[in-house]
This record gives C-alpha cells, structure tokens and sequence, in this order.
C-alpha cells in the first residue's frame, strides 16, 4: 500500500464512505504478506518512498508472475528486473497488462498514465563506454523514469574516442548525477569524475575480453578512482545505480510521479 492509497483509506474512514471493519481488511495484510515461497513487503513505500521491486533472475516464470500479481493488487505501480524474454512473454499471459523492455529486461506494471517530468528539472545522466554496455545503462535510466525522473543518455562515449565523450559538455556540466557505465578497463568513470562538479555512480559492466575476469577489472577501476565524487555499485548493477540516482534527485526518496 502506497501513501496515496493509506490516505485515500484513511479519508474513507474519516468521512464514513469506509467502515472500519473495511478499513482493518485493507490493512491486515501489512507490514508483508505470506505467499509460502515470497513474503511481499506492503509497507515499503511508506517507509521508504519506493515500493518493492522484484529481482526476476532466478525465480521461476511463475514464481515471478505471482509476486507482480500479489504486488499489483496493493500498488498502483510495479517494476520487476531482469527479466528474460522467455519469463516475460509467461508473465504477459498471466498479466496482460504488463509491459516489457527486451533490452532493460524491465517489466513494469502501471495504472494511469505516468506524469511526464518537467523539462526544466534536474536530471540524471546516463552514458556508456560502448554499445555492449547498453542492458545496465537501459536498466538504470528506465528505472529512473519508471520513477518519474527526467533523464538525459550519451551512450558509446568511451575514453577509446574521447573526443566523443567532450561533445557531451553540456550535457555533462548541467546534470544532478551522472550514472557511468562501463566495462573493460572502467576508464570512462574516472574521467567523468574529473569533469562534473556532480555526483558519479560508477557501474562496472560485465562486458570485455578474459583480463577483464567479467567484470571485476572495471570494478576495481571505479574502486580506485582518484576522481572526487566517485561512488560505485556492484557489477552490472543498472538497478542499484538508479536508485542512488532517485535518492539524489530526490534526498526525501519520493516516487517523483506521484
């Protein structure tokens, strides 16, 4: 239950269109509910702002199409990641009203049209080294504005062409965050780093050749960056990096399309 449907309850009560007898029904099922193989955390987004969001990878295509429902029936609003193709067309059948992104392997659930963010407000930005790292970078900034954030991109912008990346300098200069996502040696973090007078969320990719080891080369890249300002989340993690992003676009932790 989100706090707009808390509210809208509470008012029933207050007004008498809501016994309480109704009212004790709506609310039982929180803090969480019990599915046996999931146990569904209701009161998320009144503690923080975001409500839950389902990790797909490794569930099975039913044990995923049960949780988004159970969370569908409580929230206006519902985002699963890491999704395959496969587990999202099982998905599609058993929600219709799902829809998903074949390259974020986001599957979002929605009720209204999400309101669009100002084009004056703060945004973040999303930029890759390359075209292989797109999977996060996509992850990341549709996450964002499945949250209702505004979001700019500049992908394959890596330090291999720098001049690419320096075309970008406004882009760059007028952000509240910049995610960067990268794999191989993780360069263009620390470069960025060097460049924004705002937060950077490295993302080390899985994407490079054997030294690379999947990933970690670039993690331990981002780790010892001597640019300011530079955090870092785990490999391949668009997901962690995009809530970094939220949280500083909006330090209160609000869902921005509410």
């Amino acid at each position: 239950m989100d706090i707009e449907k808390l509210e809208k309850l509470l008012n029933g009560v207050r007004s008498g269109d809501v016994s309480i007898e109704q009212a004790l029904d709506r609310l039982r099922a929180l803090p969480y509910e019990d599915i046996g193989f999931a146990q569904l955390d209701l009161h998320r987004p009144l503690r923080g702002g975001v409500g839950e969001v389902v990790f797909c990878q490794n569930k099975t295509p039913q044990q995923a199409a049960e949780i988004l429902k159970r969370l569908w029936q409580h929230h206006d609003r519902v985002l699963g990641t890491r999704a395959s193709s496969e587990m999202a067309d099982f998905i599609l059948e058993s929600i219709p009203e799902v829809r998903y992104g074949p390259v974020s392997r986001l599957v979002t659930l929605e009720r209204g049209e999400r309101l669009a963010p100002s084009p004056e407000a703060p945004y973040a930005l999303v930029i890759t080294a390359g075209t292989a790292d797109l999977p996060v970078a996509e992850e990341a900034a549709q996450t964002l504005e499945f949250f209702g954030n505004r979001v700019e991109r500049a992908f394959d912008v890596g330090v291999a062409g720098l001049h690419r990346l320096l075309d970008k300098g406004d882009l760059l200069a007028n952000a509240a965050a910049v995610i960067s996502v990268a794999g191989m040696d993780g360069a263009l973090t620390s470069v960025v780093g060097g460049l924004v007078a705002c937060p950077v969320i490295g993302v080390p990719t899985s994407v490079g050749y054997g030294a690379s080891f999947s990933g970690l080369s670039a993690l331990l890249a981002m780790l010892n960056s001597c640019a300011p300002g530079v955090v870092v989340v785990n490999i391949d993690n668009g997901f962690g990096a995009a809530l970094a992003a939220h949280k500083v676009l909006h330090p209160q932790c609000k869902d921005a399309s509410k």
